[in-house]
């Protein structure tokens, strides 16, 4: 895993500021045996994504409506706690916020526009289509007996 400390950056020239983020450390549930009941392992990463000025505006009202289901007062919250290290649990919950970030800010997708069927495509699955059921109507035997 690379070197993760620093500017993380979401998309293009746009990185969260370290000084935004709020880190909590506690116990974690996990693996670790003896080892497990003295190290703060389990990482919270904490950013409030209401009052940042490190997100353009639009992206920001962008982040705000897709993540309005997992935010609480503005801010949103990673959990990491898959790792026995404090360190790549950081690692991994900065990974998990930038991912969760660059998809909510992510412009949406172009509009589908609706095509034609081509008139030679539709008229050979026709055809298809009875063939196969004249060869379903020929197994019909009618007066074999």
């Amino acid at each position: 895993m690379e070197d993760m400390s620093g500017p993380y950056l979401i998309r293009g020239s746009v990185s969260l500021p370290e000084a935004e983020l709020m880190w909590r450390f506690s116990r974690s549930s996990g693996p670790g045996g003896q080892h497990v009941n003295t190290s703060d392992s389990q990482v919270e990463l904490r950013f409030d994504l209401a009052s940042t000025e490190a997100l353009p505006e639009v992206w920001k009202a962008r982040a705000l409506e897709r993540l309005a289901s997992r935010l609480v007062n503005g801010v949103v919250t990673v959990r990491a706690s898959e790792h026995r290290s404090q360190w790549r649990n950081r690692e991994t919950a900065a990974v998990r916020l930038t991912a969760l970030l660059a998809e909510a800010t992510a412009p949406p997708p172009k509009p589908r526009r609706a095509t034609k069927i081509p008139r030679g495509i539709n008229e050979r699955r026709l055809r298809v289509k009875k063939q196969r059921s004249e060869t379903k109507r020929g197994r019909q035997g009618r007066d074999w007996s």
